[in-house]
């Protein structure tokens, strides 16, 4: 890699190398010395956004959810927003009763090992594998149950489907969670969401914040406000307390993607961000990529042999 590359000529390497086409769901993220994520910026050197030393580590992972992930267009797309869903609930982060956890982990189950088959799955083989952070042997036996009674002959790519079209239903679907406080609550996690933006009385309570509502996001310091307007004309200010300036920088970039993302009819209507009431004060950003709309309009264009999958 030059030392002068941009974000975007590593992550076009990146999607070549999986040969994605559908690639503007996705993104390229890395922690810094101080444990803070950030989101490559594809418009900035690569180099100059490490703080640390080489070699380094980053993650390619889904960045804006799909709102409907079963409507991708290739199944090459579906299977990596599969992956980081997959990943998302083994840390966590998408919460659901214990009907729909057993479900899901049936869905992976079926996907990765096939059809059960009693000379190879002996009892108690679902617990070898880990689909949650932690979770109890009633849990594993329904697993198993679902598998052995109800997925059978479903290919992994209908495994996958069906596990996507189930996900998208959950109410914590796409939210990135951020650690933050906020004044009426003793812990907060706020969220951006494939919906828009989450404010969340703690992780396991999310309240959607639909992302039209929200008039205006800023931050300072380590305080951030959201803006959100609701019926009747009636606006509010939502307040998190980051537990860093860089984590409330952070939480702000990702609102500002996010909204424009999911909001925006065309990428033209992009413009910069300024982090204050005022325009030369504070940090001023702008989202480079294309939104929603024009992502989807793109894949429907989409026309090749679908490429072949290494599961």
């Amino acid at each position: 890699l030059q030392r002068d590359a941009k974000g975007q000529y590593l992550f076009d390497l990146l999607c070549h190398h999986l040969n994605l086409l559908e690639k503007d769901y996705f993104g390229i993220r890395f922690v810094d010395p101080d444990k803070q994520r950030h989101w490559l910026e594809f418009t900035k050197s690569v180099v100059k956004q490490m703080r640390a030393q080489p070699p380094f580590t980053m993650c390619f992972r889904v960045k804006f959810y799909p709102t409907d992930p079963a409507a991708l267009k290739e199944e090459i797309t579906r299977y990596l927003v599969f992956l980081q869903i997959k990943r998302d609930l083994y840390h966590g982060r998408l919460l659901c009763k214990t009907s729909d956890a057993a479900l899901l982990a049936a869905y992976i189950l079926q996907a990765e090992i096939g059809d059960y088959d009693p000379g190879k799955h002996p009892e108690g083989y679902s617990s070898k594998f880990q689909f949650f952070p932690k979770h109890s042997e009633k849990l594993e036996r329904k697993i198993a149950e679902i598998h052995k009674s109800e997925l059978s002959g479903q290919t992994p790519a209908t495994s996958e489907l069906n596990f996507l079209r189930k996900a998208q239903t959950l109410e914590t679907y796409g939210v990135d969670p951020h650690p933050c406080k906020v004044r009426l609550s003793p812990a907060s996690s706020s969220g951006a969401t494939s919906g828009g933006c989450a404010g969340a009385a703690s992780l396991f309570q999310p309240h959607p914040c639909p992302v039209n509502e929200v008039t205006k996001m800023k931050f300072e310091g380590k305080t951030f406000y959201l803006y959100v307007s609701q019926k009747e004309e009636k606006k509010i200010v939502l307040t998190y307390f980051a537990p860093t300036p860089e984590a409330c920088k952070h939480l702000w970039k990702c609102g500002i993607e996010n909204q424009a993302f999911y909001k925006l009819e065309k990428s033209s209507q992009v413009r910069t961000v300024s982090s204050s009431n005022l325009f030369f004060k504070g940090s001023r950003f702008r989202y480079s990529g294309r939104v929603a709309k024009e992502v989807m309009e793109s894949s429907a264009k989409i026309k090749r042999e679908p490429p072949e999958i290494h599961r």
